[in-house]
């Protein structure tokens, strides 16, 4: 009896040692399958377009397959919660806007994840600026034509936007706080037909991706007025920004995000890193992302939780002063 018990025990330790050696063993194969990134909006969107350029520079740099799968939903939270509650061991990534980590938990009455508690934070890619654009029909060609215009047309000058809570609509609302005006918010579901109709004369202004209307702008079918960001943007070189143009703390970047559940291994996090921050600085990438007028980041991990942060402070400041909603 005592040999038998003393056999099981010695084979009990062997089994649990052998199962602490292949977890350990683990994260120094990976990755030896394929990779899901998860993509919290429809195909064809900027978040789409990153993720999967992401996707096929670290396949090719890892030696494995990298697929996107588009899970939207909710403004982004749905396939956000997917990543969630995935196993923290590197196959499962989520590649987002701001929307779903900055502004989606302040705007939903609840999002299935806590976005300061649930991720690691893996980098920031790109961001990109917003541009305020004219319709073409409007006579404004500077900013203190439209503020004018504004202060003497209270509520009644149109801002088209892609949605409640994106990043044209933050970045309308910043500037009527920062120039102490009102403008009439329009929402739409994306930014296609809101561009459309801006185009077609239908709404006034708005505040679009720069990657999103650079086209149009140089096609002289809206008019380029100013950028939110805290300097010029390369690609509207002839554009001054807000600060330039008088309108002070009214800076906004749309960018996007990779992360992945909470709880990686060290080791891959860094291999993770390592891999997305070459892929997003590939010569060829770089030039891409460049000439659509996205700007790199390449951030740490360390860099993008710390600015993660910050933005969460930021915006749940802004949708709360200005009384923001999902409606």
């Amino acid at each position: 009896m005592f040999l038998a018990k003393k056999l099981l025990f010695i084979a009990s330790a062997c089994s649990m040692a052998f199962a602490a050696s292949a977890q350990s063993a683990a994260p120094a194969t990976w990755p030896d399958k394929p990779v899901t990134i998860v993509v919290p909006f429809p195909a064809g969107g900027s978040a789409d377009m990153v993720a999967r350029t992401m996707a096929q520079q670290m396949g090719d740099k890892l030696g494995q397959n990298f697929v996107v799968d588009n899970r939207p939903g909710a403004t982004g939270t749905l396939g956000a919660g997917a990543v969630k509650r995935a196993a923290p061991d590197g196959y499962t990534l989520l590649v987002s806007s701001l929307g779903a980590f900055v502004v989606a938990p302040h705007l939903l009455k609840s999002v299935p994840y806590d976005a300061l508690k649930d991720f690691d934070y893996i980098t920031v890619p790109v961001q990109a600026p917003n541009v305020l654009v004219a319709s073409p029909g409007q006579k404004a060609r500077t900013v203190k034509e439209v503020i004018a215009q504004l202060k003497a047309n209270p509520g009644k000058v149109s801002f088209a936007t892609s949605g409640n809570g994106s990043s044209d609509h933050l970045s309308a609302e910043v500037f009527w706080q920062q120039t102490g005006t009102e403008g009439l918010h329009i929402p739409y579901k994306g930014g296609a037909p809101a561009i459309n109709d801006l185009l077609g004369g239908q709404v006034d202004f708005s505040f679009q991706n720069v990657n999103a209307v650079l086209q149009h702008i140089r096609a002289g079918k809206l008019h380029a007025i100013a950028v939110t960001g805290d300097k010029r943007s390369p690609v509207l070189p002839d554009v001054p920004n807000l600060a330039e143009a008088g309108v002070a703390g009214a800076e906004v970047y749309s960018w996007q995000g990779m992360a992945a559940p909470k709880g990686l291994p060290a080791s891959v996090k860094q291999k993770l890193a390592d891999a997305a921050i070459a892929a997003i600085n590939d010569p060829a990438v770089k030039k891409r992302m460049l000439d659509l007028g996205l700007e790199i980041v390449a951030s740490t991990p360390e860099a993008f939780t710390a600015y993660q942060a910050r933005e969460f402070a930021r915006w749940k400041t802004v949708i709360e002063t200005r009384k923001i909603t999902a409606d």
